[in-house]
């Protein structure tokens, strides 16, 4: 699950579109929004997931009781849009989730690292995610995270992986994944501090597909940023795309990269199948077998894109109203997609890797039928 802020509601409903089927994960990984999302899930029981995220998202969408657009007073007079809950954003903060600093520590100095305080967040990721549930490692959970001295991006992994030891995992780990800079400040955890993975690479898949060893698997690859788009026509046009191409952290070149090279493998195991015997002795043979494998991957591509223009704001826009409607079209793609499941017919032979984006099949045929 890929970072976007207020757009993460999206991939709830994507994981509501799930949770009565049979396509449960064993794996959730996320960077940022894509974190904490991921650590609900993992942290609860499967019947209690969707009530917690929809506690996660219906309390830090509560707008404040003297804003125009909160229930009752003058809601009548102002009706909710995205540009009231991304000002609401800016100068209140979400509660549970972050809040602006007050205004005396802007005449100190130094100055404060951060604009907003997420101290909030911390009770609320221990109210609603068990980590001890996380940590028994009843569902691999993984999110990705930078090292502010380093600049080196790091995985926080429940599960020993490739030389490396679990992590322990605590609620300063998944904030530690959404620690955007300049807006949150850096999570200091065993004397190291963290910043947004999505700094590095907003798309946890890569190393889900990358880590050893290979295990055949259905990947949910919950994107939020689109990477590929229209012209744009406007100023508000040009920002949201803008931000898209930025956060979309090249999702689909390296997938495209990682399905050659697994292809390859795939064919190499294969091959040495109709190998003599003579011939998968020599150095050459053995070398290319320990390249080998003979697993199979697919790719399920749930990408959120809007109907409609949304700017520049739309990540931080934590409206009530648009935090349901993001989460009504994820369950909704979901669901059609889970429908035309094509991951259940059989791999052709010599293939490894195979993606599917049925959503952006569906809008082309959709923009076809209108002209």
């Amino acid at each position: 699950m890929q970072g976007g802020g207020a757009l993460g509601s999206y991939q709830a409903g994507v994981y509501e579109a799930l949770a009565d089927t049979p396509w449960q994960p064993d794996w959730v990984a996320g960077i940022s929004i894509g974190a904490i999302n991921a650590a609900i899930i993992a942290g609860n029981a499967r019947e209690r997931r969707v009530e917690r995220l929809t506690a996660f998202w219906e309390g830090i969408t509560d707008p404040p009781a003297f804003w125009p657009v909160a229930e009752g007073g003058l809601a009548p007079f102002f009706p909710e849009s995205r540009e009231a809950g991304a000002l609401s954003a800016l100068l209140f903060g979400q509660p549970g989730f972050f809040a602006p600093r007050p205004l005396l520590e802007w005449f100190r100095r130094p100055l404060p690292v951060s604009f907003y305080d997420t101290a909030a967040l911390k009770s609320t990721l221990e109210r609603l995610v068990d980590f001890d549930r996380i940590n028994a490692r009843e569902t691999r959970f993984s999110v990705g995270a930078v090292n502010v001295r380093s600049g080196n991006f790091i995985y926080f992994d429940n599960t020993p992986a490739q030389a490396k030891p679990a992590t322990h995992i605590r609620a300063e780990h998944v904030m530690a994944s959404g620690a955007l800079p300049p807006g949150f400040p850096p999570i200091e955890i065993d004397g190291q501090h963290y910043w947004d993975g999505g700094l590095v690479s907003n798309t946890p898949l890569q190393y889900v597909l990358d880590t050893e060893p290979r295990e055949s698997r259905i990947a949910f690859e919950v994107d939020l940023f689109p990477a590929r788009g229209p012209v744009p026509a406007t100023l508000p046009e040009s920002q949201e795309r803008e931000k898209d191409i930025r956060y979309s952290s090249r999702t689909r070149a390296g997938v495209d990269s990682f399905k050659r090279m697994h292809d390859v493998r795939v064919n190499i195991s294969a091959l040495w199948e109709k190998l003599p015997e003579e011939l998968r002795a020599t150095p050459e043979a053995q070398y290319l077998r320990s390249l080998g494998c003979a697993t199979t991957m697919d790719v399920v591509e749930l990408i959120y894109r809007p109907a409609e223009v949304q700017g520049q704001s739309k990540d931080y826009a934590f409206s009530r109203g648009t935090m349901r409607e993001r989460w009504v079209q994820g369950r909704e793609d979901a669901a059609f997609v889970l429908h035309q499941a094509p991951w259940t017919a059989p791999f052709p032979p010599g293939v490894g890797v195979r993606r599917f984006d049925l959503l952006a099949r569906k809008k082309a045929a959709a923009v076809g039928a209108h002209v």
